[in-house]
C-alpha cells in the first residue's frame, strides 16, 4: 500500500450553545466497518508508540484529547501528519509502518479498527517490513 491512500478525514461536527458533538458512522464517514474500538492515554512524557505496520488492517485515529503527531512509512517514501482534534481523523490503511510521536501531555487516541485484534497482521520489526514490502 501506498502513502497516498492514507488521509485526514474530517468527522462531522454538529455544534450549539451547549457544546458540540461529532458522529462517525462506519461505510459512511469511514470507508469501513468497525469491528475494534481502542484508546491510548496515560501516556508517559517522550514516550512513543506504534512502531508497527498491520499487512492489511485498515484504523483511524482521533486525537481525543490533546495532540501527538503520526509518522507513516511505506518503505520508500514518508509523511507526517499532527492529529490534534477530536473532529479529525487520520485513515491508515494496511501495509503502511507507523510511529506515534510528540504526545501532550493527557493526550488521549482512539482507534478505530475494521479488524478485531490478529497478532499474525502485526508487523514489529521494520526490516521484516521493508521485506515485505519487497
Amino acid at each position: 500500500m501506498s502513502l497516498e491512500k492514507a488521509k485526514l478525514i474530517e468527522i462531522k461536527k454538529v455544534q450549539d450553545p451547549r457544546g458540540s458533538l461529532s458522529v462517525i458512522e462506519e461505510k459512511s464517514d469511514i470507508p469501513f466497518n468497525i469491528k475494534r474500538i481502542y484508546y491510548m492515554y496515560d501516556i508517559a512524557e517522550g514516550a512513543d508508540r506504534g512502531h508497527h505496520a498491520m499487512k492489511t488492517q485498515c484504523k483511524f485515529l482521533i486525537a481525543m484529547h490533546g495532540a501527538f503527531d503520526v509518522i507513516l512509512k511505506d518503505g520508500k517514501s514518508k509523511a507526517k501528519f499532527h492529529l490534534n482534534r477530536p473532529n479529525q481523523g487520520l485513515l491508515i490503511p494496511g501495509g503502511l509502518w507507523r510511529e506515534m510521536h510528540n504526545f501532550t501531555s493527557g493526550a488521549v487516541c482512539v482507534v478505530l479498527a475494521d479488524e478485531i485484534f490478529i497478532e499474525t497482521d502485526h508487523i514489529r520489526d521494520y526490516d521484516a517490513f521493508l521485506t515485505y514490502k519487497k
